[in-house]
C-alpha cells in the first residue's frame, strides 16, 4: 500500500515539474507576455497580467486537485477535450520547434544520432501516463 502511494506521489511530482517547467519556459524564454503587451500597447497593465497568470495557475491547480464534477454531457465534453488536446499538442510542438529542445537535449545527454529513441521515449511516456491517468483509479 505504501509503495502504491509513493508511486502516485512520484508520478504527480514528476508531472507537476514537467508542466511547471514548460509553463515557465513558455512565459520567459519565448517572452509571450512582454510580446503581448507590446502588440496591444498595454504596458501599463503589467500588474494585471502578472495577477492573471498567477491566479490562472493557482485556480487551474486547485481545480485539477479538487473533487468538483461538472456533470457535462458527452456531446459538450467532446469538443472541450478535443480543443484542449489540440492546445497542449500545439504548445508542446511550438516549444520544441522554436527552442530546438530535442537536438540540444540529445547532445547534452550524450545521445547524438539517437533522437528517434528520445522521441519514442517521450511519446510512450505520454501514452502510458495518459492511460494511467484515465484508466487507473486510486
Amino acid at each position: 500500500m505504501i509503495g502504491k502511494w509513493l508511486f502516485v506521489v512520484l508520478v504527480g511530482l514528476g508531472g507537476g515539474l514537467t508542466v511547471g517547467a514548460g509553463f515557465v519556459a513558455f512565459l520567459t524564454v519565448l517572452g509571450i507576455i512582454p510580446r503581448l503587451m507590446q502588440l496591444t500597447k498595454t504596458q501599463r497593465f503589467i500588474q494585471g497580467y502578472e495577477a492573471a497568470v498567477i491566479c490562472g495557475a493557482v485556480v487551474g491547480g486547485w481545480a485539477t486537485l479538487s473533487p468538483i464534477h461538472l456533470h457535462l454531457s458527452k456531446w459538450l465534453t467532446l469538443p472541450i477535450g478535443l480543443l484542449s488536446g489540440i492546445f497542449v499538442g500545439m504548445l508542446a510542438a511550438a516549444l520544441t520547434e522554436v527552442l530546438n529542445v530535442l537536438p540540444i537535449l540529445t547532445k547534452r545527454i550524450g545521445m547524438d544520432g539517437k533522437i528517434v529513441l528520445l522521441l519514442m521515449a517521450i511519446v510512450l511516456g505520454k501514452v502510458f501516463g495518459s492511460l494511467f491517468h484515465w484508466l487507473i483509479y486510486i
